[in-house]
């Protein structure tokens, strides 16, 4: 092969590798599907790699001819160790999409649909990007939409049997599974948004596999959300969410409820919304259990900003270990945490900072740990901050026994 010199408009353009599958975009460069498909869905790109003109929800045509020349150039190359690329077997035609789900009327034959759907999908990508531009995913969200209707009596006695799966559990999977690109799940959202309410019914009702696919796919769908959809949320998501985090379902479904915590509390209406939900309670209680970086790292973020607001400081201050677990995180996990440890407390005490509370940061050894960090290497920012919740309470704290000596000398002036 490395004697050989390979024609260049055999390579695609983005992979620089000799094209099995080529296709042509409507601006007309040839690409390798499997290259021009990761460039677009997984990317999440939306332009031709060489023109830079936007080719959006584009059709990728087969260009067959050069899929000849190819072939016939392998062949002549054959002594030289270069295999045949067997032609390609083209992607699943919408039409056949559409009669597939066009005939999928009871539960039963959604069922059957779903799993026949989803074996088609895992042959190719360019089968999973046929189906979001065939009406699939309007028709997963239909079902998805309709999570109540059937209860698991009523689809036994449709001839399911023992094993019950209900279409909306087979939906969900499939959804998160597909991958969907983000014009994908813009489908999905829809005009009216009812896909929101339809996840948080499904994480209120849903067997344990459900609710974890359901936070899931959230996360995706809230990823690509307008921010006005983000602070209009209902609190019954916020309950839902919190919810997934407390009943442990699993460590993927954790993070997920976390990062949607995450990304949704920037905004104030929604920090009042999750703490109303309990989230600080089982934030604190997840802190006290897990000592892994990530998720400390992340409920550490989110209880921080939690804890700019009034409601959410007091809920922290409400949990008899709150203030002892957020103080034993910093210098423990990383800088990262050691920050967003420190700024909970400069909140608590800015803002907050009761009598009671001041000694309680003193007895737990709070003070004594902020002293600590200007002592160590763990970034200025942490140093500023704690500096300044030193400074704060001063007059109480500075000469207490509850300080060792060693550190003492480390108290701002």
């Amino acid at each position: 092969m490395e004697d050989i010199d390979v024609p260049s408009f055999f390579l695609c353009p983005i992979s620089l590798q000799i094209m099995k599958d080529p296709v042509t975009v409507p601006t007309g460069i040839t690409y390798d599907r499997e290259s021009i498909e990761k460039w677009l869905f997984s990317g999440k790109k939306n332009t031709c790699p060489v023109t830079k003109q936007t080719i959006s929800g584009c059709e990728l045509t087969p260009n067959l001819t050069l899929m000849r020349l190819i072939q016939s150039w392998c062949t002549l190359n054959a002594s030289y160790g270069i295999e045949r690329i067997p032609t390609p077997k083209p992607p699943i035609s919408k039409l056949q999409i559409v009669k597939l789900i066009r005939d999928a009327k009871s539960p039963q034959q959604q069922v059957k649909c779903l799993k026949k759907l989803r074996s088609l999908a895992n042959v190719s990508d360019a089968n999973k990007r046929s189906m979001e531009t065939s009406g699939v995913v309007e028709f997963l969200a239909s079902i998805v939409n309709n999570f109540d209707s059937f209860s698991y009596e009523e689809l036994s006695n449709d001839g399911f049997g023992l094993d019950v799966v209900r279409p909306s559990d087979e939906a969900l999977s499939f959804l998160y599974n597909l991958q969907l690109s983000e014009s994908g799940l813009k489908i999905l959202v829809g005009k009216n948004g009812e896909i929101y309410q339809s996840l948080t019914r499904v994480m209120r009702n849903g067997n344990y596999e459900s609710r974890a696919y359901a936070i899931l796919l959230l996360n995706s769908v809230l990823e690509i959300a307008d921010p006005i959809h983000l602070i209009n949320l209902r609190s019954e998501l916020f309950v839902e969410v919190v919810q997934v985090l407390a009943d442990q379902i699993s460590h993927q479904a954790s993070k997920a409820a976390l990062q949607l915590l995450v990304n949704l509390c920037p905004w104030g209406r929604n920090r009042i919304k999750a703490t109303a939900a309990n989230a600080v309670s089982n934030l604190i209680d997840l802190l006290l259990d897990s000592s892994e970086r990530r998720t400390c790292e992340m409920a550490l973020t989110v209880l921080d900003l939690l804890c700019q607001c009034a409601e959410g400081r007091a809920e922290l201050l409400k949990h008899g270990a709150g203030l002892a677990v957020v103080s034993k995180k910093i210098l423990r996990i990383s800088q990262f945490a050691s920050e967003k440890a420190v700024r909970i407390l400069l909140s608590i005490s800015k803002y907050s900072a009761t009598s009671n509370v001041v000694q309680e940061m003193l007895q737990i050894g709070a003070v004594a740990k902020l002293c600590l960090v200007l002592q160590v290497d763990c970034g200025s920012k942490n140093k500023e901050k704690a500096r300044e919740v030193l400074k704060l309470h001063a007059r109480v704290w500075k000469n207490s026994p509850c300080i060792p000596t060693n550190l003492l000398s480390f108290y701002p002036s």
